[in-house]
């Protein structure tokens, strides 16, 4: 076994990365198949001509994932982690299902609501951080970072053929299956959580006032509203600039999504190894804030938007892989899971208020806009982050908490 100190991941540290990163895979192939086909389908059902009514059942998950990451991460401190994962994962399977039998649009909202409600990332990326050390964790979060995006790329191939094999129905049905064999591989997979820090407990508003908190939650809300942003406005530019029907899109999003990734994975090692963390996450912010301020100009050509798009991946990837792992250790220990919980929670607002804003924004002053008003929030982050303390990232010099027993981890 190796020692607590060590630069190498332990094999418990690498099984629980790779199942961890499985759980979050299956439960996000199953959410992002329907995005290519729903609003097609969702036209030959009972309510489908109303856009609004689509538009909700497509945001339903993401409105009782906003509230309900808190509870669920409250409540991974108080029960353990496992079981309120399993809970999450059965109400998702649920929903799943009674989206499967909705023969309105109604019912697949009420569908969507029961899915969202088992609103488990705050859980899972707290289990996630405390089955591996602080020198290793951002690791494993790029892990699960990469799965998601993998995952999305994954899904914009293949929901075509399944929706044309199987129907809307039919992967709903899929997406249930995935959701159960994700509980499974928690149970059988994941290695056993640690005991959670004892003491008493720390009240939800030492959480949410926390400084050090609140600059990485404003970076998760700033990342997901450019992203979301982002996409109300692209995908016309690509049709615009390069002709490339919508349904083609995959071919430029599938390289770019693995480009970001052979990019990412060095930076990120680099950090870690040298005790750069801050100065990846920085240059990562940095790149973000070049990437929106290129896009802002309006000069867009197809080669150039391609390039915007490799760019914001990896800064994206770099971030969404950093900031739970920063989260995990600036929170109190026995508030981990609620602190992941507000972390989730202004992720979702971020993607909500971006689809508003981006919306709101091409409406009034144009597509260009959007990019502009983004990069005013990313360079309002990259000046909070500069000023981040050293503490949060020196993941070099980190040392375990307590002492482990054999075969254990150290918080």
């Amino acid at each position: 076994m190796l020692s607590p100190t060590s630069d190498q991941m332990t094999p418990a540290e690498k099984r629980a990365g790779v199942a961890l990163a499985a759980i979050f895979g299956l439960r996000m192939l199953g959410l992002f198949l329907i995005l290519p086909v729903f609003a097609i389908h969702a036209r030959t059902m009972p309510g489908g001509d109303s856009a609004a009514l689509v538009g909700i059942a497509l945001g339903a998950y993401g409105l009782t994932q906003m509230l309900l990451q808190i509870p669920f991460g409250m409540a991974s401190d108080r029960f353990g982690r496992k079981p309120v994962i399993v809970v999450g994962l059965v109400l998702f399977a649920v929903g799943s299902a009674m989206a499967a039998w909705a023969t309105s649009l109604e019912w697949i909202v009420a569908g969507r609501v029961v899915q969202g409600a088992g609103a488990i990332s705050g859980a899972v990326s707290a289990l996630a951080a405390d089955l591996t050390r602080e020198q290793h964790r951002t690791k494993v979060m790029a892990m699960i970072g990469s799965t998601i995006g993998l995952m999305f790329a994954i899904s914009l191939v293949a929901a075509p053929s399944i929706y044309a094999l199987v129907g809307l129905s039919g992967i709903f049905w899929l997406t249930a299956i995935l959701a159960i064999s994700a509980i499974v591989l928690l149970l059988t997979a994941v290695p056993p959580a640690p005991t959670c820090a004892q003491g008493p407990r720390v009240p939800l508003r030492e959480v949410l006032m926390n400084v050090d908190l609140l600059r990485l939650n404003f970076g998760i809300f700033t990342l997901h509203l450019a992203q979301m942003a982002m996409f109300m406005v692209l995908p016309q530019l690509l049709v615009d600039t390069g002709g490339l029907p919508v349904g083609e899109h995959w071919k430029l999003y599938l390289p770019a999504v693995l480009a970001s990734f052979a990019l990412m994975v060095p930076a990120i090692v680099v950090g870690e190894r040298r005790g750069m963390v801050k100065q990846v996450f920085i240059a990562a912010i940095a790149l973000l804030l070049l990437t929106e301020l290129v896009l802002a100009s309006g000069t867009w050509s197809f080669v150039l938007l391609a390039g915007g798009l490799v760019s914001f991946f990896v800064a994206f990837n770099i971030l969404e892989a950093t900031l739970p792992s920063l989260i995990s250790r600036v929170a109190p220990p026995r508030a981990k899971g609620t602190a992941l919980g507000v972390y989730n929670t202004t992720q979702a607002l971020g993607l909500f208020l971006g689809g508003a804003l981006g919306g709101w924004m091409i409406t009034w002053r144009g597509p260009a806009s959007v990019f502009v008003a983004a990069a005013v929030l990313v360079a309002v982050w990259l000046v909070l982050a500069l000023r981040m303390p050293a503490m949060v990232t020196r993941v070099a010099e980190a040392v375990p908490r307590t002492a482990a027993r054999p075969g254990e981890i150290p918080a």
